[in-house]
């Protein structure tokens, strides 16, 4: 289903793309029981989807979702107005608490109106649909993807 590490996390960084890739493992037996269970078997109940994946096809060490966000969110916010950071900031907390599902598209309408009174109010504060909907894309990608170390 997929290649090499950097296939999958430019599959798992898209929700279009990972919605995907999760449809096919289920079609292939591993729907989101199996996969929770590997999570656990692995030591990694509070991983995401991804580090699973990549800690069976790759051996890379699991990061909770809390490290994940904790490690790329500077980056992944850097360059956002102040309204729209703080929105993504918090759809990243809700990603922290409830998983990988609450970044898929589907749920952007939900997590406007969970942080604004209605979606058309979030999305005129932050500068309109498509500035809102690139974001939490564009924020889901820099999640996933691999991280250079600099060297000196």
């Amino acid at each position: 289903m997929f290649r090499d590490e950097d296939e999958l996390r430019r599959l798992w960084g898209a929700p279009d793309t990972r919605k995907a890739l999760l449809a096919g493992l289920a079609e292939r037996g591993f729907g989101a029981e199996p996969l929770k269970e590997m999570a656990r078997i692995i030591d990694a109940p509070n991983s995401d989807i991804f580090d699973v994946l990549a800690y069976v096809a790759f051996a890379l060490p699991p990061l909770s979702r809390a490290e994940r966000v904790s490690e790329r969110k500077a980056s992944v916010l850097k360059g956002y107005t102040a309204e729209l950071s703080a929105f993504l900031d918090f759809v990243l907390g809700q990603y922290v608490a409830q998983g990988v599902n609450e970044l898929d598209s589907d749920k952007l309408p939900r997590l406007l109106e969970l942080r604004y009174a209605s979606v058309s109010e979030g999305a005129q504060t932050l500068g309109g649909v498509p500035i809102v909907r690139d974001a939490f894309i564009e924020c889901q990608r820099g999640l996933f993807e691999r991280v250079s170390i600099a060297t000196g």
